[in-house]
């Protein structure tokens, strides 16, 4: 049974997760975090090599300002106090997305943390931040020149970024959400009903094994 070495989450259900308990939605959101810190280690024993998750997309500034607010504030002060944890563990980390409209300071720190730990080699976590996946594609479209899909994957967000083997999303929901839709053009899915705080080790290792037991064909017959 194969472990994917590429592999894309979409956190999906922290609001929820904190609805069900009475608790504030930036209580969830925290949860969520904790959350990916916990299955980033996993990954890494694991074998997986990229672990790329949705942290926040273009789309969700139309939330309140209030819970923007509080994400912007929650992510810096998660950066600031993980990136050196993260330098120690061996994780590379890199953002993906759009940097405009980010505030400077969190910005700065986006920078710094990749900057900290481009040498790390264990495992890479991508962050896709203020990212969605037309946009990308857009924004790589503009000025393109190239004759070849390899030529534009130069342009994406991160070129050197492998395409997902596997997208796993919690929640029940069962979409994509203008997530890497140009790399995760033979990407397995695997759908999980827990709350993205829900997603513990097992449900880790459970999507890890349905992939195992996946035939990918690439477009091709079966044989």
């Amino acid at each position: 049974m194969s472990t994917p070495r590429y592999v894309a989450i979409i956190t999906d259900g922290n609001g929820r997760w904190a609805s069900e308990r009475g608790l504030p939605v930036q209580e969830g959101h925290r949860a969520g975090a904790d959350t990916v810190k916990a299955r980033l280690r996993d990954a890494a024993e694991f074998g997986v090599e990229e672990l790329t998750v949705f942290s926040f997309s273009t789309e969700n500034w139309s939330r309140s300002e209030e819970e923007v607010s509080g994400l912007m504030q929650m992510f810096s002060e998660r950066i600031e106090r993980e990136t050196p944890e993260l330098d120690a563990e061996g994780v590379r980390m890199r953002f993906i997305g759009r940097r405009e409209g980010i505030p400077d300071g969190l910005r700065a720190q986006m920078v710094e943390a990749e900057a900290r730990t481009a040498g790390n080699q264990r495992i890479t976590l991508f962050i896709a931040f203020n990212y969605g996946g037309r946009a990308e594609i857009l924004d790589a479209a503009r000025g393109f020149e190239g004759d070849t899909e390899e030529d534009f994957r130069q342009r994406l967000y991160a070129p050197d970024m492998h395409d997902p083997e596997l997208l796993i999303r919690t929640s029940g929901e069962q979409r994509i959400s203008n997530y890497l839709l140009w790399q995760c053009a033979y990407s397995e899915f695997v759908f999980r009903d827990e709350l993205w705080p829900d997603f513990d080790r097992e449900a880790f290792s459970d999507s890890l094994a349905e992939f195992g037991r996946r035939e990918r064909r690439f477009g091709t017959r079966a044989g």
